[in-house]
């Protein structure tokens, strides 16, 4: 796998860290991000405490770690921090995808280039998970053809044709 597995395994190490100082509450409150979002969702009951989530996503180019939610007063309040390391890993990956695709106008022009497809032969698992009760939901992507079979054998018998 080369290169490859090693920034794969840098994010695992990155993804443990960040996880372990979060659950641990080893993280500086002025570094945190709230975010309020409005949002009626009928049976659902107020919390007063925050509950902890795990989660990542990305704004504007930064990478967000959720820590933390609670849903109070039609208001989902969530706090998150934001997570350089993963920035610096995924930037990394994109400098060296471009090494294989981008090349001088001037240099080998008869040469063959170079694409990598790597991503398509390394199956990634994607899933999303929540720590509260209420907000949770698997996502499983499979690589398996889908094929469509019959759940019922059909009940309608004609009758016999009249000779």
């Amino acid at each position: 796998m080369g290169y490859y597995g090693v920034f794969m395994g840098l994010q695992y190490q990155n993804n443990v860290a960040m996880t372990r100082s979060i659950d641990s509450n080893q993280y500086e409150e002025s570094q945190t991000v709230t975010i309020k979002i409005p949002i009626a969702v009928p049976y659902m009951n107020d919390n007063a405490a925050f509950e902890r989530v795990d989660g990542i996503f990305e704004y504007k180019g930064q990478y967000y770690r959720l820590v933390k939610q609670k849903y109070q007063h039609d208001t989902l309040t969530v706090v998150c921090i934001r997570d350089v390391e993963n920035k610096r890993i995924h930037e990394a990956i994109s400098s060296f995808v471009k090494t294989f695709t981008d090349k001088a106008a001037d240099s080998h022009h008869g040469a063959k280039n170079t694409v990598s497809f790597i991503k398509d032969y390394i199956v990634q698992t994607f899933t999303i998970k929540s720590i509260s009760g209420g907000w949770q939901r698997e996502v499983e992507t499979s690589g398996h053809s889908r094929h469509l079979i019959p759940s019922f054998i059909p009940s309608v018998i004609h009758p016999p044709e009249r000779g």
